[in-house]
Parts: structure tokens; sequence; C-alpha cells
């Protein structure tokens, strides 16, 4: 029988592995396939302020922090979920749930395959956050594209 977090679907037995990465340093892989709509990894870590995490990672250029609802709670990524990197053609997405954050498959995945989902990082001051996924569809940067356009009104203003 599945436990709580199936959620009605077959538990299927899924390996992810860390490995070198071409969109950045190390990534994420599944060594088994993962079916559409299936959650890949919980997003797991110490939850602290946006205001803890400003200050403790103050002098940091590489931070594993997930924000929460409006971003004034953050995860401080520690398990195998904080691997996985941006595409701006991403084959998950992330979805809060009762308190969790789960990497959730947004099509079938090949065995073998990296794991990405689009960061839509929505604050970063005056970094640019370059995207290196090689997309097609690539947007240049991590950031969301609802935050692409607010730069660019306030670049023009400016």
């Amino acid at each position: 029988m599945c436990a709580d977090h199936c959620k009605g679907q077959h538990a299927q037995k899924m390996a992810l592995l860390i490995r070198s990465s071409s969109i950045h340093a190390a990534g994420c892989y599944t060594t088994t396939p993962i079916a559409k709509g299936q959650r890949v990894a919980e997003y797991t870590g110490h939850p602290m302020t946006k205001r803890q995490a400003d200050k403790a990672y103050e002098a940091s250029a590489l931070t594993y922090l997930f924000g929460l609802g409006d971003g004034k709670i953050v995860i401080d990524g520690h398990a195998t979920a904080m691997f996985i990197n941006h595409s701006c053609a991403a084959n998950c997405e992330t979805r809060e749930l009762r308190g969790h954050v789960w990497i959730v498959a947004l099509r079938d995945i090949a065995a073998g395959e990296e794991i990405t989902y689009d960061y839509c990082l929505y604050d970063g001051g005056e970094d640019e956050a370059h995207c290196n996924c090689g997309a097609a569809s690539c947007r240049g940067t991590m950031y969301s594209p609802e935050e692409v356009v607010s730069r660019v009104k306030a670049a023009r203003k400016g």
C-alpha cells in the first residue's frame, strides 16, 4: 500500500545521483525512468527568515536557498534536491504542499537524464543570475519572466 505522499499513485523505485553537469558544476540525474506527475525529490533543509539568510550568506556567492510562499521564509537546502540545476526548458517544477517543497516531473523523464526546474528567481539585488541551461528557449537568466520584465522597466526609468 502506498504511503500518504503517493496520493493514489503507485510507488515507483527511483534512484537519483549527483555528478558533473554541463549546466553548472554538479547536477542531479535519475537512473530510472520517471513518469509525468511523479514526485522526484523533496527540497529539505533548515528553514530561516530571509533576513537570517541574508545575514548568514552576506559574503557568499553560492547558496542553496529556496523561498517559500511570499519569500519571507527560506529553506537552506541540505539534501539531494539542492543539486537540481535551473533550466528555462525544465523537466520538473516545484510545488509547495502542506509545508513541503516537492520537485515534480512535468513530463516523462528518461533514465540518465538530468533533473531540472525553472528557479524563477525574484530577489537578487544587482546579481544578473546568468543562465547556462543551453535550451533553445533560454532567456539568459534564472530570474522569472515577471522579474525580467520588472528589471527592464526599472532600467528604462533609471
